[in-house]
């Protein structure tokens, strides 16, 4: 089941069900495309009619960022925020327990190598048989060692749309896996960026706590979030 934000669908589901239909989803014989979603990507899809076919286009689109869960309540529906981080490092821990093969591709050198490193102590039998950083010209090229190595499970940091683009543009290429853009999920495994405490992550206040500690962030946020909000009402209304 699906519910309409904006003119996108985001799927219903709880966190322990969005594990689940991600493990039905590595099992499938294709490259199968997960999105977790924030109000930053709904204003690139504004504009952005490719990266809003891929949203569109997508195996399944959860709610990532309290933004999303918040313009979902507004109009009616109450859905969980499902944190993209937590999402993806819950679906490591899986495929470590059934030796499902991994590949990371993102971030600086140094920040994915750290990632990787962290990951492999932190998750006993996880089975990373590739990775690479997110700096890189030749997307076939990276395509071609990812499908000789042939992972399940394909997560990709180079933020949005570059991710999303980056993993539609590969479902005809490399051999079938399920793949997820996770931003910047590798800055928190490497250590480089530090989580909020679990009261802020709890309550869905991250976001606040991290613009407290990185006042650049400021920008990204204001006036987006409101902005977002106040789109999210006026469409509602519209429809």
């Amino acid at each position: 089941m699906s519910v309409e934000l904006l003119g996108f669908n985001i799927d219903d589901l709880t966190f322990e069900s969005a594990i689940k239909k991600a493990r039905i989803l590595i099992d499938t014989p294709q490259v199968s495309q997960v999105i977790t979603i924030n109000p930053e990507m709904f204003q690139t899809a504004e504009k952005n009619q490719n990266f809003a076919n891929i949203i569109n286009n997508a195996d399944m689109v959860i709610a990532d960022g309290v933004g999303v869960e918040l313009a979902l309540k507004l109009t009616g529906y109450k859905i969980k925020r499902i944190p993209g981080v937590d999402f993806a490092r819950k679906l490591l821990e899986e495929s470590a327990k059934s030796n499902i093969p991994v590949a990371i591709v993102g971030a600086k050198e140094e920040v994915v190598n750290k990632a990787v490193f962290n990951l492999k102590q932190e998750i006993p039998g996880l089975n990373i048989v590739y990775f690479h950083n997110g700096y890189f010209d030749n997307d076939e090229e990276i395509y071609s060692q990812i499908k000789a190595k042939s992972p399940k499970l394909i997560l990709v940091a180079l933020g949005a749309p570059r991710q999303e683009e980056f993993i539609y543009n590969a479902k005809n290429i490399i051999n079938p896996a399920l793949m997820i853009g996770i931003g910047g999920g590798l800055d928190v495994w490497s250590g480089y960026v530090k989580r909020a405490p679990k009261i802020f992550q709890k309550l869905g206040i991250e976001w606040l706590y991290r613009t407290i500690t990185q006042p650049s962030r400021f920008k990204r946020i204001f006036p987006t979030l409101p902005m977002f909000l106040i789109k999210a009402l006026t469409y509602k209304n519209k429809i």
